[in-house]
């Protein structure tokens, strides 16, 4: 495994099911699959970091971080998203009304529209639900695994008094730890000054971010705030399904070009002169095409492709044919 201070990785290592499947195309498919067969060992075959989104939806139990641990190698990084409760208290709110499967339409609840500072009492947001967040990685912390923390908010959130408060003690809160943070409305880029400062404080990273402009998307330099860590995330550029879409992840169903993803590979490799480690994810998973953006980024910033790919899923990408070792790995197809 490289060591190298630009981490390159996707945006979770499991999707088994649905029209963006992984399985089948980058892992093999469940029927006929061995039965040791271990996603995660197998993405730790090929990269030395990955963004683990599922701690959104759910706090993981201490067990659980403790076996991502032991199936990846050694200097092999988790970066994790914030819980859901801590930054869309909205979010939270619906998914604890939301009625049974099946249930008659009388009975699904209207979504929340408190404003986020009151979602957030609504919710009863406290330091206990920080606490509770921090023991469930502890085991990624003690063993040197924990890459970010990713605090996410909604496009909904904007800059104003009490979200500012709410910035400034959630990345105090966490200070702990290299902290990442996702702003998506404008009215932060308008007073940079100010979220600058909020987050300074806390050496917390601001995220760079590429996907679909709306109207109220915030602006951004792609320029590192702190000296730390660089964050930047890959959404991909889906417009006509960013908003409108059958199903969620139809949005990130968008292979990036090599002329595309220069921008960010040089943007990445000038980084490296003013902070101290980089982290890139390709969030773009549908059908596993975020795999294909992270092994080109490698390729442009001059990093080795790490173990063999199946040659069905080199002939379905070609931008891959060349880049990477075409073999019989136990991991892969």
């Amino acid at each position: 495994m490289c060591d190298s201070s630009i981490r390159i990785g996707t945006a979770g290592w499991s999707y088994p099911s649905g029209p963006g499947a992984w399985t089948g195309i980058v892992y093999p498919a469940r029927k006929g699959r061995p039965k040791d067969f271990d996603e995660l060992r197998a993405y730790g075959e090929h990269f030395d970091t990955v963004e683990v989104n599922s701690t959104f939806y759910r706090i993981p139990t201490i067990d659980v971080t403790r076996s991502w641990v032991e199936r990846t190698p050694s200097g092999f990084e988790f970066s994790v998203k914030l819980f859901q409760k801590l930054t869309h208290p909205r979010m939270f709110l619906d998914r604890l009304t939301k009625p049974p499967k099946g249930a008659p339409k009388e009975m699904v609840a209207e979504k929340s529209t408190l404003p986020h500072d009151q979602a957030l009492a609504a919710a009863g947001v406290s330091s206990a639900d920080v606490d509770e967040f921090r023991r469930a990685i502890d085991p990624l912390a003690s063993a040197g695994k924990l890459g970010a923390i990713l605090v996410q908010f909604p496009a909904s959130f904007k800059h104003d008094a009490a979200g500012v408060d709410h910035l400034a003690w959630l990345t105090k809160a966490l200070r702990d730890y290299q902290v990442a943070v996702e702003l998506r409305h404008k009215t932060w880029s308008d007073d940079v000054k100010t979220t600058l400062q909020v987050l300074n404080a806390s050496r917390a990273a601001w995220v760079q971010i590429d996907e679909p402009k709306f109207r109220l998307s915030i602006e951004q330099n792609y320029l590192p705030n702190v000296t730390s860590f660089y964050y930047m995330r890959l959404h991909g550029r889906n417009t006509a399904s960013w908003w409108r879409h059958a199903a969620a992840e139809d949005r990130y169903d968008y292979l990036y070009s090599a002329e595309e993803l220069r921008e960010f590979s040089d943007v990445a490799g000038a980084a490296q002169a003013l902070v101290r480690k980089s982290y890139l994810y390709a969030n773009n998973h549908f059908a596993s095409k975020s795999v294909v953006n992270a092994v080109m980024l490698k390729a442009q910033l001059g990093q080795p492709i790490d173990g063999e790919y199946p040659t069905t899923w080199v002939e379905h990408y070609p931008e891959i044919k060349g880049l990477v070792r075409v073999g019989a790995s136990r991991s892969l197809v």
